[in-house]
This record gives structure tokens, sequence and C-alpha cells, in this order.
């Protein structure tokens, strides 16, 4: 049977529902990728997912100031870890959000942290691995750019800064992925797990970096630059400078250039997902969609003035329906179905 599951204790039903609950309003994207995950392991990423994102929604707050965002991500990080039992409380934080699938999935935290527990250890253990690094990397970011704004840019500095910031929001993630679907499917028992590992880790830099280059112009009227400073004065360049849209020819050679790790990037992360065993069915679809979309998004960036803040680079909704039935009416057709991923990145 496809992705068929190791003999292991099935996840309480509780925490099933509880991610469907939560999870759409939170994010409708990879809540596409969850539903076709097979059920084995749908509810521990699920959770995951939820824990991260209530992670970054304490830190990118504007409703409290840098200092209390810091302590607050701290308190969850900590209740996320087992370090700490006092309940939370974010109060304002909480009745300030914005979007109420937010505010919701703040006010249902201490649920979400009783679904953590409720896991087997080793799956315990694989999302608090995970969302360790994660939060380090929010932490960082939050000191990095915690006091930037419009008249105060800040930029990260050496291309070995943004590796390291990719990896801790995104990279780690394909590891986690990878060692959960391991420890729950029977067809992983022979992959090439190191391998796995590695590509992993450039599969989520690929997609946080094609964030970062669609967001570019939206981050610098916020003070924050991705592009590392050293990589703009190469090319003749300061961070200021991107805030004026006219400057798109100097900064489109290093732009492209970007564009081009990013598609780097996400080819290992189709490497990845063509390695899986084929009869891994649920698995492939689940990896092969934020792919696909991928790289039709550097597609259209290349195509774009980056740096006109009007503009708001996004793969329509039907074009995202088409390349999802196109992988699921390919699929049987091996050739045509690896195929895919290129046809999309030269759309």
């Amino acid at each position: 049977m496809p992705d068929a599951p190791r003999s292991k204790p099935a996840t309480p039903r509780h925490i099933v529902g509880l991610v469907a609950e939560l999870l759409p309003g939170v994010s409708r994207s990879f809540y596409l990728t969850l539903r076709v995950l097979p059920g084995s392991i749908r509810p521990q990423i699920g959770l995951a997912y939820l824990l991260a994102r209530a992670t970054d929604t304490v830190a990118d707050t504007r409703l409290l100031p840098v200092t209390a965002r810091l302590d607050a991500l701290d308190a969850l990080r900590q209740r996320i870890l087992g370090t700490r039992r006092a309940p939370l409380d974010f109060g304002p934080l909480t009745a300030g959000q914005a979007l109420p699938a937010e505010r919701r999935l703040l006010e249902r935290i201490e649920d979400v942290l009783a679904a953590l527990a409720a896991l087997d250890a080793d799956d315990q253990a694989r999302i608090r691995t995970a969302l360790a690094i994660i939060t380090s990397g929010q932490e960082l970011d939050l000191r990095r750019f915690g006091d930037a704004g419009p008249d105060r840019l800040k930029a990260l500095q050496t291309e070995s800064e943004l590796y390291d910031y990719t990896y801790r929001v995104a990279g780690c993630v394909g590891e986690f992925w990878t060692r959960m679907c391991r420890a729950h499917l029977s067809a992983w028992a022979t992959v090439d797990e190191a391998f796995l590992l590695r590509q992993g880790v450039r599969f989520g830099q690929g997609l946080q970096l094609v964030n970062i280059l669609r967001d570019l112009p939206a981050d610098l009227r916020q003070g924050r630059c991705y592009v590392p400073a050293a990589l703009l004065a190469a090319h003749g360049l300061a961070p200021t400078d991107l805030l004026d849209p006219t400057n798109a020819p100097r900064f489109r050679p290093l732009y492209h250039a970007l564009l081009d790790m990013a598609q780097a990037h996400l080819a290992a992360g189709w490497d990845y997902t063509r390695s899986l065993p084929r009869s891994c069915v649920r698995v492939r679809l689940a990896c092969a969609w934020p792919l696909l979309i991928g790289a039709r998004t550097l597609a259209l960036l290349r195509q774009a003035n980056i740096l006109d803040p009007t503009q708001r680079i996004k793969v329509p909704r039907h074009l995202v329906r088409q390349l999802i039935f196109q992988s699921i009416l390919r699929y049987p057709w091996e050739r045509a179905w690896d195929n895919l991923f290129a046809k999309a990145a030269l759309s």
C-alpha cells in the first residue's frame, strides 16, 4: 500500500482534530500539503507547523517592544522544550492580533502544547529539536532587526549570515521532515538518509530564499534587508539604494544571481523528492507542490522590477491548481513527472 505506516501507536484523535481546526486559518498553502500527507505523520508535522507559526507570531508582532517580544518568545520556547511549566498568558498580544486565525492560535496555545506532550516521546523529541533551531533563528532575527524601521534600514552583513538564517528558520525543517517520515513510513527504510538530510536542508533554504526575494520591497520598507551588505558592496550598492526602484538595473545582476541560488536549492529539493520510493505517492506530492510553486514564482520574479513596492509577485490560484493537477495526472509516467520542475521553472 502506498505510504504504508510502520506499526506505531495511533496519534490521539484530539490532536488530529486540533490540527484540522487551527491550521487552515494560519496557512492555506501549507494546509494543502498537509492534507495529502499520510495520516501517520500528518498530525505531528501539522503540530510542529502550528508551534512554529505561534513563535513567529510572537516574534513578529508590533504590539510589544523588542524586549517584551524576546521575553514572550523565550517563555513559549521553554514551554515547547519542556523546561517551563507555568501557563502562558500573552494578554494584549493575543487580543491585539489583527488576523482572527492568529488570535485563535495564541488563545489555544495551551491546547497545542498539551497536544505536543501527548505525542510519542520520540516524536516530541523530533519536534522540539526543530523548534529549538527555528526559535533561535527568530530570536536572532529579532535582535538583529528589532529596532529597524522605515527610517532605520539594517542589513545582513555576509553571505554566511544569509545561509545561517535560512538554515535556522527553514533548512532545519527539511531535516525534521526527513526524520519524521523515516520513523513512521515503512518504505523509507531503504532510503539514503544522509543524502536526504543534506538535500532536505537545501529544500527548506530554497523555499525561504524564494520568500526573501519575493518580499524584498516590503521588507526594505520595514527596515530589513536580507541581501547581504557585502554582496551589495561588491556590486557598488548599499542597502539604502534598494529603496529606489530606479536602481533596479544596477541591482539586477546580483538579484538574478540570488534567484539562481534559490533555483539551485529548489532543484536539490526536486532531487530529494525524486529519490523517494515511488510508492510514497502522498509524500512525493506533498514535496512536489511547494517546489513547483516556488519554481514558478522564481520565473515570475525574473520578469519583474523587484524593487517596485507596488508589485506583488504571486502565482495565481488557477496556476497553483494547474500545477497540482498536472503533478497528479502525470504521476504514473515517471519521465513526464520528473520534467514537471524544469517546465515550471521555464514557464
